[in-house]
């Protein structure tokens, strides 16, 4: 549908923000989170591609690292929840829950189990969706050489993606400096405190709009190395949320104003 449709909605001088995969990696589309690479968007974008939603959530802790200690390699193990995959999942999850019998949106049990299976096999043997991180991550970061090694996994959570986070850096660092920046980070809200088992989880994310870090630390077997857990509601940063954002970006630099919709031509007028 996007493929089809936001060509002609953009031809026709409407802003398309498109949540789909379609126009993440066209290098003439932007990729936008605004709190990171907003400053790309030109009045002249008229298909701007929302990130896929365990992106979102990385970059949004990476980015402001990034730009005080230089990231070399990060490596990420997702922990998603079956409303990633859609309605028809979470049926699945409920009905298994349950005990009954219904359709089934993955090839295995999702209750009680999780599977290392996220999107489709690719020959490289990542998966289509470890490997959007990796593009995607590179993309909004404007750091194409950007060492990204993903494992994506679907567990048994209705909502609200984890990640397990580790991340070199090229200069070492102080963890109180990473608290600081990540405190003064927009959309982020740093939750660490162990001693009151204070961490961020699905479930205390979800229905807000901001990404949640916690479990800071250095790690213990690689200099220049830091580990952290991510944690965000996928229906809204990962999605929603962000495309929002982006539109009110759009207005505020006057990029985007209210119009009369122009006219499609009438073969598109009929198909719609």
């Amino acid at each position: 549908v996007a493929r089809e449709w936001a060509p002609k909605f953009a031809s026709a001088g409407t802003t398309v923000i498109d949540n789909s995969s379609c126009w993440r990696m066209d290098i003439n589309v932007p990729l936008i989170v605004p709190e990171i690479n907003g400053d790309v968007l030109t009045e002249n974008d008229k298909i701007i591609a929302n990130p896929n939603c365990s992106t979102i959530q990385m970059v949004m802790v990476l980015s402001p690292l990034h730009l005080k200690y230089r990231i070399q390699r990060v490596v990420v193990s997702t922990y998603q929840s079956v409303s990633g995959t859609g309605a028809k999942a979470v049926q699945q999850l409920m009905n298994e829950r349950a005990g009954e019998t219904g359709t089934m949106a993955y090839p295995h049990p999702i209750d009680l189990n999780c599977l290392p299976h996220v999107d489709l096999f690719l020959e490289n043997g990542y998966t289509k969706e470890e490997m959007k991180i990796v593009n995607e991550t590179r993309k909004i970061m404007r750091e194409p050489s950007l060492q990204v090694s993903p494992t994506a996994v679907r567990i048994p959570v209705k909502g609200g993606h984890s990640e397990s986070v580790n991340i070199q850096f090229e200069s070492d660092f102080e963890l109180t400096d990473i608290y600081e920046i990540l405190n003064h980070s927009s959309g982020v809200v740093v939750q660490d405190d162990p001693s009151i088992h204070k961490y961020p989880m699905p479930l205390t994310s979800e229905g807000k709009d901001e990404i949640f870090v916690g479990r800071i630390r250095r790690d213990l077997s690689q200099s220049n190395t830091l580990s952290c857990w991510i944690v965000a509601d996928n229906l809204r940063k990962g999605a929603a949320t962000n495309a929002v954002q982006i539109a009110e970006l759009l207005v505020s630099r006057k990029f985007l104003r209210r119009k009369s919709m122009p006219e499609l031509n009438q073969a598109d007028r009929e198909s719609y």
